[in-house]
C-alpha cells in the first residue's frame, strides 16, 4: 500500500476540469478489463477455499483485500494521492463508519486500497449475486443489502455491527447508486443509523476522478488517470446532542459535496 502523506485539500475544482479526458483504445481498454476480471475471480475464489477450509482468517484475507484493489488500480495505471482535512487516525476500541460518494465501480479498489486499516464495504445485494465475486465478497466479509427490504436491511446492519466490535471499519456510499453527473444524491438513511446506534465516529470521504476512470454508465476503462481521496474532519456521534444528530444527513452531505469538488 501507498505510503499515506497528510496534506491540506486542494482547490475543489471537479475532475472535469483538473484531468484530461484522454480515451483509452477499445483494445487496450479490453485488455484492462479482462485481467481485472481474471484477478477478481481468482483472489474470490482463492478466499472462497480458505474460509470454507477454515485455513485464513482476517489476517491473511484482508491484505489480500488490500491487494486485489491495488492491482486493478494498477492494471489501469491509476495514480493516487490522500489529502486530510486534519489529521486523523484509528483508535483502538472505537467503531467507524466511512461514508464517500460515489461515481463510478472504480470507487471501490480507490477506497479500499487508500484507506488505512480494515475496511470492508456495505453494498447493494445485486454485486453479491455476481458468479464468484460474489461469494467471494462474502468470504472476505462484506456485507450485502437489500435496501427494498427493510426487515433484510436491519439484518445487514446487525452484521456490519458485529464486524465493528472487532475493529472492523465499515464503508458505504449513502447515495445508494453510483451518480449520474458526479453530484451528490439524496443520502439514504441506515448509514446513519448504524453510526448513532453504535457511537461510531463518522468519516466523510471525497473520492474524485474514478468517473474518468469508468464512467457510471458503462465498463469501458481509460487508463492513466489521477485520482484523489479527500478524508474529511470525523464526527464523533457520540457527543452529538439529538438535534445534531438529526441533522447528520445533511452535515455530511454538505461534507461530501466539498470534499469531492462539487462545492468550494
Amino acid at each position: 500500500m501507498k505510503d499515506l502523506k497528510i496534506s491540506t485539500l486542494e482547490s475543489s475544482k471537479s475532475p472535469s476540469e483538473t484531468l484530461k479526458n484522454h480515451e483509452t483504445d477499445p483494445f487496450t481498454s479490453t485488455i484492462i478489463l479482462l485481467r481485472s476480471i481474471w484477478c477478481t475471480l481468482w483472489l474470490s475464489f482463492l478466499t472462497m477455499v480458505d474460509v470454507s477450509l477454515r485455513k485464513a482468517g482476517r489476517e491473511v484475507i484482508s491484505p489480500r483485500v488490500k491487494l486485489w484493489a491495488q492491482r486493478l488500480l494498477d492494471y489501469a495505471d491509476v495514480k493516487y494521492a490522500i489529502h486530510y482535512e486534519k489529521p486523523w487516525s484509528i483508535e483502538p476500541g472505537r467503531r467507524y463508519v466511512l461514508m464517500s460518494n460515489h461515481r463510478s465501480y472504480f470507487d471501490i479498489p480507490l477506497v479500499l486500497a487508500a484507506i488505512p486499516g480494515t475496511v470492508r464495504m456495505i453494498g447493494k445485494q445485486e454485486l453479491f449475486k455476481v458468479p464468484i465475486w460474489g461469494q467471494g465478497m462474502i468470504a472476505a466479509e462484506f456485507v450485502p443489502i437489500d435496501r427494498n427490504d427493510p426487515k433484510n436491511s436491519m439484518k445487514s446492519l446487525t452484521r456490519a455491527k458485529e464486524l465493528m466490535e472487532h475493529g472492523v471499519l465499515i464503508w458505504l456510499a449513502p447515495e445508494g447508486t453510483r451518480s449520474p453527473d458526479g453530484k451528490i444524491q439524496p443520502l439514504r438513511k441506515g448509514g446513519f443509523l448504524l453510526a448513532r446506534q453504535t457511537d461510531a465516529v463518522i468519516i466523510p470521504i471525497g473520492l474524485r476522478g474514478t468517473e474518468t476512470v469508468m464512467s457510471p454508465s458503462g465498463f469501458k476503462i481509460n487508463a492513466g488517470k489521477h485520482l484523489s481521496v479527500h478524508v474529511g474532519t470525523p464526527v464523533d456521534t457520540a457527543f452529538l446532542s439529538r438535534s445534531e444528530k438529526r441533522e447528520l444527513p445533511l452535515r455530511i452531505t454538505e461534507d461530501l459535496k466539498k470534499l469531492s469538488g462539487e462545492t468550494a
